[in-house]
């Protein structure tokens, strides 16, 4: 794996410190998008100023002890932090029902305990990457069943991924919906790792919602066997990719408002967006966004 060039991460920090930055984001409209509670107590994340996390968690994880603990460590370190939490459901993760997807009455009942339990959360997602496997009239129909239970809630329509069918699914939605969401979560690795806009513009022309980038972030390395190709993935491209996202994505629109990067440090074999590498060093890309944070706080 290539080491980034001082002379490149001089030019990256330079350019994260003279670029404009997006329609007035603020250091509050950021946030990290990651599994593990070690991140909270990490004084690097305290140093960030970040007040947003974003986990994605199976709708069933109470039904499952063992899942119960290690949300209920994330929960309790992300409350201590100050952090305002977003969760985005997902499959099961139960033995014998993995990948299993539940019918509206069973999303709504977890969903019910899952706000007894986390009174705190107030933001949550209907279901993560559902345009891959799972069809706009469902999503909707578990949608607007969400909103019904708990009006109080900010319920963002979907998680969906940069996708070719990306616009013809999200006004599937709408039509199903017969209204607009306010808010849309897009997860736009293809957009941000080529440097290229498409599936971002694609869901602005699409929705007439709020689209908060739910999962966003440099690919230092994957081996996930997809067949979408990035323009390299090294430190040096993760970096790139972290000050693409914010000096030219985020500026697309004002509809853009939210940006969560995945993730904070490096364990999957098989993924590796992280800020922080797998022996505790940070990476390159955490230094831009580092800088490009200070820059919101001006």
């Amino acid at each position: 794996m290539r080491t980034l060039r001082p002379v490149l991460l001089f030019t990256l920090l330079a350019a994260a410190l003279a670029a404009p930055t997006a329609h007035a984001m603020r250091l509050s409209d950021v946030g990290i998008a990651d599994q593990k509670a070690d991140m909270f107590s990490d004084p690097r994340f305290a140093q960030l100023g970040i007040k947003r996390a974003r986990i994605d968690v199976a709708y069933d994880v109470l039904l499952d002890a063992n899942q119960t603990a290690v949300l209920d460590q994330w929960m309790s370190a992300a409350q201590a932090a100050g952090v305002q939490v977003l969760v985005t459901f997902d499959r099961s993760r139960r033995p014998g029902r993995k990948s299993f997807r539940p019918d509206t009455y069973s999303l709504i009942k977890q969903f019910n305990r899952l706000r007894a339990r986390y009174p705190f959360v107030k933001e949550w997602v209907t279901w993560n990457e559902p345009n891959l496997s799972q069809t706009p009239t469902r999503t909707a129909r578990q949608w607007l069943a969400l909103k019904k239970a708990c009006p109080s809630c900010t319920i963002v329509a979907a998680d969906l991924v940069d996708r070719p069918n990306l616009s013809r699914w999200a006004k599937a939605f709408i039509k199903t919906a017969h209204q607009q969401p306010k808010y849309w979560g897009l997860h736009n690795y293809a957009d941000a790792n080529q440097y290229k806009p498409r599936a971002t513009k694609a869901l602005l022309k699409a929705v007439k919602g709020n689209v908060w980038l739910t999962e966003t972030g440099g690919v230092v390395k994957r081996n996930n066997g997809s067949s979408v190709k990035y323009s390299g993935e090294s430190l040096t491209h993760a970096a790139k990719a972290i000050n693409y996202i914010f000096t030219k994505l985020v500026r697309l629109s004002p509809r853009i408002q939210r940006v969560y990067v995945f993730h904070w440090n490096g364990r999957n074999a098989s993924w590796d967006s992280a800020l922080i590498s797998p022996n505790g060093n940070a990476r390159p890309a955490f230094a831009v966004l580092a800088n490009l944070l200070r820059r919101m706080r001006r």
